[in-house]
């Protein structure tokens, strides 16, 4: 149970010593359905055009639902929404190699990878809506600034983390034992941890409900300065999706294709540890700043990654892609926190988790497309051009910055207007 703390208590007192295991496990099968899916139906119906469409119903599945199921936690509760919704994914997870493996029509397969992401359980953004509701409650106001970078920058980490292990875990298992495997285990650990997620104590923390006054309304989610947010966090999907789908075709041409999920996890480490680190960045390196900075450090890796033609130059140009990809996840996260709606904290870190599940799922559609038809060359471009746009909406955030700030402040009406 969660009890009143003292202010100074650490936020892994705060959640429980269970919380942060069960709620990292639990968000592995999110990172799993997208290349899960796509080797399934690759290898059972032989079709990498199939393979790719169905990878991509599951990112648009996820993006049409994904912020309504965000809605409805900050409306209902999260636990009210996450176990229904995990144990339906849990159920379509399972049925899914069965219906691949038979007679089905492709167009059945292609509704069940939608009805998939449509129900992909959204436990990244709503962890992060209960820490933030932790540490606005319990943690003291001169301890809550470096407290809230600090889990800003776990949580970002953890999610690269899960994009890292998710794909190497499918290609293991589908390697080792049956491409179906893959899938299974991704409903299996959706049916224990989701549920246990949906369950632990810290659900109470945001209960929702109709009565909610201070609730925004929702066309504030519009706002220019969140929405440039959501197009940059889906330059990092797209990022992820074109490097692992470059990666496994260039390894295969080397002839080493079993070595793509450990390549990837190079990125990985540089970039865990230093989204980590994001922590330590003094206060007068804001930000906007760190994100530009950071994703320019990614742009350039990208352009390098293009020009590879060794494994070895492959290995030494991630470890620099895992240098800029990590503290910039971890600046856009904050800013979209800092940035949501009054109420709607579910909603925003929802639509921002489903931007990463979209861009991975487009990339790995088209960039395996490309690789396929027009040649690995042709394909290892596709991740500067998702390092681009991550570059170009950090650009555009801090012009609207310097545009808010020589802005005449709202007249008091106008501000109780606004809400």
């Amino acid at each position: 149970m969660l009890h009143e703390r003292r202010a100074d208590a650490p936020l892994v007192s705060l959640a429980g010593r269970w919380y942060f295991p069960i709620a990292f496990i639990a968000r592995l099968p999110f990172a799993m359905m997208v290349v899960g899916v796509l080797t399934l139906v690759v290898a059972s119906r032989d079709s990498v055009a199939l393979g790719g469409i169905n990878s991509a119903s599951v990112g648009i599945g996820s993006a049409v639902f994904g912020p309504l199921v965000g809605v409805a936690a900050d409306r209902f509760g999260q636990r009210a929404v996450l176990v229904p919704v995990g144990l339906a994914n849990a159920v379509l997870l399972g049925v899914l190699p069965l219906v691949v493996a038979g007679t089905a029509p492709d167009l059945a397969v292609l509704t069940m990878s939608f009805c998939i992401g449509a129900t992909a359980p959204q436990v990244a953004p709503m962890s992060r809506t209960r820490l933030v509701a932790l540490i606005r409650r319990h943690t003291s106001p001169a301890r809550r600034d470096r407290v809230f970078s600090g889990t800003m920058a776990y949580e970002s980490a953890a999610d690269e983390t899960v994009f890292i292990i998710g794909p190497f875990l499918v290609g293991l298992l589908a390697s080792a034992i049956a491409p179906w495997v893959a899938v299974a285990g991704a409903a299996a650990l959706t049916l224990v941890f989701v549920t246990a997620f949906a369950l632990h104590p810290t659900g109470r923390l945001v209960v929702g409900g109709p009565a909610q006054e201070t609730r925004a309304p929702a066309r504030q989610l519009l706002r220019p300065r969140l929405l440039v947010v959501v197009v940059g966090i889906l330059g990092v999907g797209l990022f992820f999706g074109s490097t692992l789908t470059t990666l496994t075709a260039f390894v295969e041409g080397h002839g080493e294709a079993s070595q793509a999920g450990l390549l990837y996890g190079v990125m990985g480490i540089g970039s865990a540890a230093l989204a980590l680190g994001s922590a330590a960045f003094p206060r007068s390196f804001g930000v906007t700043w760190r994100w530009l900075v950071f994703g320019l450090v990614l742009l350039g890796g990208a352009i390098a990654f293009s020009r590879a033609d060794s494994i070895g130059s492959v290995v030494l140009v991630l470890g620099i892609l895992g240098i800029g990809i990590g503290p910039t996840l971890v600046a856009q996260y904050s800013l979209g926190s800092d940035r949501s709606p009054v109420g709607r904290s579910a909603t925003t870190m929802t639509i921002l988790g489903s931007a990463v599940i979209v861009g991975q799922s487009v990339a790995s559609a088209v960039v395996g497309e490309v690789a396929e038809r027009a040649g690995t060359g042709a394909a290892m471009l596709f991740p500067a051009f998702a390092a681009g746009l991550v570059v170009l909406a950090a650009v555009a955030d801090l012009l609207l910055a310097r545009r808010d700030t020589r802005s005449p402040a709202p007249e008091p009406s106008e501000a109780a207007a606004a809400g």
